[in-house]
C-alpha cells in the first residue's frame, strides 16, 4: 500500500480542505456499527424500482447502446422531462436548449451554483435543510446567508426573505428553495410562493428551485415557484425518490436558454454526459411510469400516520409532514437542544438510529429527523424500543 510522499502532506486544496463532511452521512456512518440497529437515518426509498424501467434499462444494454450520449442528454429523455414539466408546472422548456439530463439533483445543484454564482456572492438558504447546500455553494467562492425558519413552521415567508435581504444589502444572487422539504417535509403554500416570487422578482434574483421530492405529497397540492416566475427560476429534480431510483443518479435542470448555456458549460465539465441506460430508464418512467409514484405516495402516507402517531403518543412534538419521507421532531426537554446526545444514546441504547437536527443547519438544534422510507415493521419496532429508550430515562 503506498504512503503519499511527506513533501505533498498538506498540498490539497485549501477550500475544500476546509470544507466538513456530511454530517448526515458521517453520522448515518457511525451508528451503522452497532449490531441490530434500526436505521431511520438516509433518505434511500426501500421500494424495487418499477420492473418497467428496469427493462428498458436492460434493452439499452442488451441493443449495445455503449457510445457517448449527446452532451445536454438524449432527445427522448428531453422530450419526456419537457413534457412532464409543462404537465405539471403549466412552464414549456425547449428540450434542445433549455434542459440538461445531468448525474442526480446534486450535480445540477453543482453545475447551477458554480455556473451562477462568482467569489463575494451570496446565497439566501432556508434552514433547516439538507446540508449539502452549504458546501456547494462555498466552494465557489459564495457566502452561504442561513435563514433560521423554525419560528415560522419551517418555511421561508415573504417577510422573512424581505427583512434577510434588507439586512444583507448588495451582493445576494440567489435563493435557494427546497419543497417538500428535507428535513422537515413542510410544503410551500401557493400564496407563500407567489409573495416569495415578488420578492425575489423586485431584488433581481435567482430562484433555485429543488422539487426532488415534489410527487410524494400528501393530501395538499404541490405548486411551483418555476410556474410563477419562469423567467428567474432554475428548476431541479430527478427520479431518485418518485421512482425509487436513487442508484441510477439521473437528475436534471431546466431554465432559460441564456443561462443554460453556462450550466451546460459547467455540466460538461463536470462529467461530459449521463449513462445511457440510465437515460433510457428515466425516458421510460417519464412517459409509462407518470402513475408509479402514486402507489409509493399510498404506502409512505401511512408510514408517515403510523410514525407520527406512534412518538405522538411518545411525547414528541413535531408538526406532521407534508411531503417527502421524513419527520423532524423535537427532543426530550431532559436534552435540551443537544440533538447530537440524543441522538447518540438513541442509538446506542435503544438501537435506533435517528440523524441530529442541527446537520441541517440553523434551526435545526434540539430536534431529530426520521426517515419513514423503511417498512412498517421496521418503524413499529423503532417506536418500541424508544418508548423503552423513555422510560428508563424518567
Amino acid at each position: 500500500m503506498p504512503e503519499l510522499s511527506a513533501d505533498l502532506y498538506g498540498t490539497v486544496s485549501h477550500k475544500l480542505d476546509a470544507l466538513q463532511p456530511s454530517g448526515i452521512r458521517e453520522f448515518n456512518k457511525e451508528v451503522s456499527k452497532i449490531p441490530g440497529i434500526i436505521k431511520l437515518t438516509l433518505g434511500e426509498p426501500d421500494m424495487a424500482t418499477p420492473e418497467h424501467v428496469k427493462q428498458a434499462a436492460i434493452r439499452s444494454i442488451e441493443e449495445d447502446d455503449s457510445h457517448y450520449a449527446p452532451q445536454m442528454g438524449k432527445p427522448e429523455l428531453l422530450e419526456a422531462i419537457s413534457d412532464y414539466i409543462q404537465n405539471t408546472r403549466d412552464v414549456h422548456y425547449d428540450p434542445q436548449t433549455e434542459i440538461i439530463a445531468t448525474v442526480g439533483a446534486t450535480e445540477a445543484l453543482d453545475a447551477t451554483l458554480f455556473a451562477i454564482l462568482n467569489t463575494g456572492d451570496k446565497v439566501v438558504v432556508p434552514t433547516p435543510i439538507f446540508s449539502l447546500y452549504f458546501p456547494l455553494i462555498e466552494m465557489t467562492g459564495a457566502t452561504v446567508v442561513q435563514v433560521d425558519t423554525s419560528a415560522d413552521n419551517f418555511v421561508l415567508t415573504p417577510e422573512k426573505l424581505e427583512e434577510v435581504l434588507e439586512e444583507e444589502g448588495k451582493g445576494v444572487k440567489a435563493v435557494i428553495l427546497n419543497y417538500p422539504s428535507n428535513p422537515t417535509g413542510r410544503e410551500y403554500p401557493q400564496e407563500v410562493l407567489a409573495g416569495l416570487a415578488e420578492v425575489i422578482k423586485k431584488h433581481h434574483l435567482y430562484a433555485i428551485a429543488d422539487e426532488i421530492y415534489s410527487e410524494l405529497v400528501y393530501g395538499v397540492e404541490h405548486y411551483s415557484i418555476a410556474t410563477m416566475i419562469p423567467e428567474r427560476t432554475i428548476f431541479i429534480s430527478g427520479l431518485s425518490k418518485s421512482h425509487a431510483m436513487t442508484g441510477y443518479r439521473l437528475g436534471y435542470v431546466a431554465a432559460p436558454a441564456k443561462i443554460m448555456t453556462n450550466i451546460s458549460k459547467m455540466h460538461a465539465f463536470l462529467v461530459t454526459t449521463v449513462t445511457n441506460n440510465v437515460q433510457v430508464a428515466a425516458a421510460e418512467a417519464l412517459t409509462n411510469g407518470l402513475n408509479d409514484p402514486l402507489e409509493f405516495r399510498k404506502i409512505y402516507q401511512h408510514r408517515r400516520d403510523l410514525l407520527v402517531a406512534g412518538l405522538k403518543k411518545l411525547g414528541f412534538e413535531m408538526l406532521t409532514p407534508e411531503g417527502a419521507f421524513y419527520l423532524f421532531a423535537k427532543i426530550p426537554a431532559q436534552f435540551g437542544t443537544d440533538d447530537v446526545a440524543f441522538a447518540k444514546q438513541l442509538a446506542k441504547e435503544a438501537k435506533v438510529g435517528v440523524t441530529p437536527g442541527s446537520a441541517f443547519g440553523k434551526g435545526g438544534d434540539g430536534y431529530v429527523r426520521l426517515s419513514y422510507a423503511s417498512s412498517d415493521e421496521n418503524l413499529t419496532e423503532a417506536i418500541k424500543r424508544i418508548s423503552e429508550f423513555l422510560d428508563h430515562l424518567a
